[in-house]
């Protein structure tokens, strides 16, 4: 059995705690937009992978950087002047004996196709730029993901490296999560069209008392004017509102686009739906942990897990099956409130081999009564991570 400890939390919930913090950026946030690219194209790699190759081959495509363009947004319609650029670069094998693998094409293709779905005033043609920049990986790294994937045999840990996840969400993290989704989900877009999808949402919670603030790109082309502006802000903050008090009991404020200044007319309007077109810049790494999520009061890694290889990299897998152990061991093990998961890896070691697996819990009854029980959960959960790849190809992680 893998080095699985169980031990106890000794410190207050962080939701009974005096203060705290919570943050999401949205689908349209210039660094979720550089996560999801990335990812989208580790995704799409492993696949033509497994087509040309009969395996997924060495890839880290994690260092994406999007440069804000220059827009003029206007009521009822600007224009752009510059275009976004979007850096996609990073280590991909690119030939296999001797037949030259399209990687640079498939980025370009991937990265077009993602924002035509998910971004739509956003046209891929005239308002951005995707430049990849893809070069194989170093002999030692390439050699030792060859080492086990051409053979069929468990991954070895390309790092040494942690990852950590927790669960479950508390109020203050499950609203600023939720309202994001909500706001961004393509039914209420429909109705909305001028809701951007650069959307973040920072919660706060001052002892019983939360203050969610929205940033929210509005998309100019369905906003008359400042009365309109005004008007529509008003419809989203009451919805915003709604979704939220369905979720707690505590007192809450809803502050959508605090900076406006309307009595001058200056107020967030966008042409493309995301500040990244003037007002912003980005890179994979500075969103959302891998549970959607960036919450300072509980244990984070601060891995960059979008676009890095899903079979061998230990800062994606681990943060993903750390978060998949505490799911499971709440939702199953009725007497745990709250169950947070540490797992430490060593470069070179099989990733179901992890130095440590620390699992700390929250419960009212004897931990030495529920400790075997966990450890062969866990023991379970690390055995399946072989094949954990295929969870990430089919999109089962919040990534972005």
């Amino acid at each position: 059995m893998a080095n699985i400890a169980v031990g106890s939390l000794d410190f207050p919930k962080v939701s009974e705690q005096a203060v705290e913090i919570v943050e999401r950026k949205g689908l349209g946030h210039p660094d979720t937009i550089c996560d999801a690219l990335a990812e989208e194209l580790s995704i799409a790699l492993s696949e033509m992978y497994i087509d040309e190759c009969g395996a997924i081959m060495h890839h880290n495509v994690d260092k994406a950087l999007l440069i804000g363009g220059i827009a003029d947004p206007s009521f009822n319609g600007g224009k752009i002047i510059a275009p976004i650029k979007v850096y996609l670069t990073g280590r991909a094998i690119d030939e296999l004996n001797g037949k030259r693998l399209p990687v640079r094409e498939l980025a370009v293709e991937t990265a077009h196709r993602w924002l035509e779905e998910n971004i739509p005033n956003l046209n891929v043609t005239n308002h951005i730029i995707i430049e990849p920049e893809l070069r194989p990986g170093s002999k030692d790294l390439v050699e030792l993901f060859e080492r086990f994937q051409l053979k069929g045999e468990i991954p070895l840990a390309n790092d040494t490296s942690f990852g950590v996840g927790y669960a479950p969400f508390d109020d203050l993290e499950t609203i600023v999560y939720e309202i994001e989704r909500a706001l961004n989900h393509r039914d209420f877009k429909k109705e909305h069209p001028y809701v951007g999808e650069d959307i973040k949402v920072m919660g706060v919670r001052n002892r019983d008392y939360m203050r969610i603030t929205i940033a929210m790109a509005f998309v100019d082309k369905y906003i008359k004017d400042v009365k309109d502006y005004l008007e529509k802000k008003e419809v989203v903050s009451n919805y915003a509102y709604s979704i939220a008090r369905k979720l707690t009991t505590k007192e809450v404020d809803i502050f959508i686009n605090t900076a406006d200044e309307p009595e001058s007319g200056s107020v967030y309007i966008t042409v493309t739906g995301t500040s990244a077109e003037a007002g912003d810049d980005g890179e994979v790494g500075r969103g959302n942990r891998v549970n959607g999520l960036i919450t300072p009061y509980r244990p984070m890694s601060l891995e960059a897990a979008a676009g890095k290889n899903p079979v061998s990299h230990i800062g994606k897998i681990y943060n993903t099956a750390a978060m998949d152990l505490a799911e499971r061991i709440v939702s199953e093990f009725e007497e745990v409130d709250e169950a947070y998961v540490y797992l430490v890896s060593q470069i070179g070691k099989p990733i179901t081999e992890p130095q440590v697996c620390d699992i700390k819990l929250r419960t009212n009854k004897d931990i030495k009564g529920l400790e075997e029980e966990i450890r062969k959960l866990a023991q379970e959960e690390i055995d399946k991570l072989p094949s954990t790849w295929k969870k990430f190809l089919q999109r089962h992680f919040r990534i972005y």
